[in-house]
């Protein structure tokens, strides 16, 4: 979630990285090189006021380092000024000699969001859309729960790079909201409540739950700060009734990254590519389920907007970032650039994707807290159209 936290106390930080031994000790049948940094974390932003509480990182191993990859868990616990509640817990898990991959995406949210229309054509001020007579269309707040449960398994295919598996996803918004500068309101003018009115949903509270069909090919050297090679994952979400979904619908997912290095001594110095895609297949879906910027796994999409920024029915995005070292023969410090684009379809307002791409772009730093594990703090600030911009806090590499 980019709440812009600012991943405080870095002397504690410090502290307890330089206390831990980088030299690999395997001892079977148990979990090795666990390390956890607890961070602190303080920050705000207008959705949520002030932020307090922690964000803590752990990486270990399951097996033999030299033949199986990294485990990591990145964690929120959050509490705001605005009486919210932040929980969420994301996973990648690879067991022994890499046969298994467990990802997990767990969330509990008491929050609230500005939504601003379907489409990449929604503005930031208020209006009218003209395409819906008077429906509300632009910048309009939103309180709302968040139940998220997503846990797939996959199996590795002989000693090749390629993983299948199954999973289950469960989305649960309730407690749905809708409010302006007046206070809360529950209107057929707002754009969430139009939307679901129209396809049959309830307003206030709706279930997505279903199996996802998954293929993984997992080509990273480090997942949580890759230097080379690449990663792709192909997700086909299957939601029926008699699973709890309101109404029957499926969607797909495709993610694609890239890592080519520039530099063979400095590895860390090369051009990162990054290719996402979010569709709704077949049926409908509840408006806060459709594809949305910033609602990936790790909310690290579209810097230079806020979260929900964008929706639709169909959502393409990329981005291309420059990684390089800013000493000369130490890990310490980095920097980047970055680029990004996006694209959503709406059918409510008869846009097609590519009718308009909404562009990113800015610059960050970035502080290697344990160089073996490439564990790293990442400050970025990223500018989108319009006046939209934002400062962005987060524990490992964007993508």
């Amino acid at each position: 979630m980019k709440s812009g936290l600012l991943l405080g106390l870095f002397l504690t930080i410090t502290l307890k990285v330089s206390a831990q031994s980088d030299s690999i000790v395997y001892q079977p049948n148990k979990i090795n090189q666990f390390k956890i940094v607890p961070l602190p974390a303080i920050g705000s932003n207008p959705a949520n006021g002030w932020l307090f509480g922690l964000a803590p990182s752990a990486t270990w191993y399951m097996g033999d380092p030299k033949t199986t990859k990294m485990s990591n868990l990145v964690g929120n616990f959050l509490y705001t000024t605005k009486k919210q509640w932040i929980f969420s817990s994301r996973s990648n898990i690879f067991s022994d000699e890499n046969k298994l991959i467990f990802i997990g995406d767990w969330r509990y949210f008491v929050t609230s969001q500005f939504t601003y229309g379907l489409g990449s054509s929604a503005p930031n001020g208020t209006d009218f859309d003209p395409s819906q007579g008077n429906v509300l269309w632009g910048k309009q707040g939103m309180d709302f729960s968040l139940v998220r449960f997503y846990e797939t398994v996959l199996k590795r295919i002989g000693d090749s790079k390629f993983y299948i598996g199954a999973g289950y996803h469960l989305d649960v918004h309730s407690k749905i909201q809708s409010f302006n500068e007046d206070g809360p309101i529950n209107s057929p003018f707002f754009t969430h409540d139009a939307y679901n009115i129209s396809k049959g949903f309830d307003i206030d509270r709706y279930t997505l739950s279903g199996i996802g069909l998954n293929m993984v090919m997992e080509n990273r050297d480090i997942a949580v700060s890759p230097y080379e090679k690449n990663f792709a994952w192909v997700q086909y979400k299957i939601n029926p009734s008699f699973l709890g979904s309101d109404q029957p619908s499926s969607l797909l997912m495709l993610d694609y990254r890239h890592y080519i290095n520039l530099s063979e001594r400095r590895k860390r110095n090369l051009i990162a590519l990054w290719g996402f895609g979010n569709f709704v297949v077949s049926g409908n879906v509840p408006y806060m389920i459709l594809p949305s910027i910033t609602w990936d796994m790790f909310g690290r999409s579209g810097r230079g907007y806020a979260q929900g920024r964008f929706r639709g029915e169909n959502m393409v995005y990329s981005e291309a970032e420059w990684r390089f070292p800013l000493q000369q023969n130490k890990e310490t410090f980095g920097g980047t650039v970055f680029v990004n684009a996006a694209s959503f379809s709406s059918k409510t307002s008869n846009e097609s994707l590519f009718n308009k791409i909404n562009p990113g772009y800015g610059m960050g730093l970035r502080v290697m807290i344990n160089k073996k594990n490439r564990t790293t703090i990442a400050a970025d600030y990223g500018f989108g159209q319009k006046g939209n911009s934002g400062f962005y806090l987060n524990i490992n590499e964007t993508f």
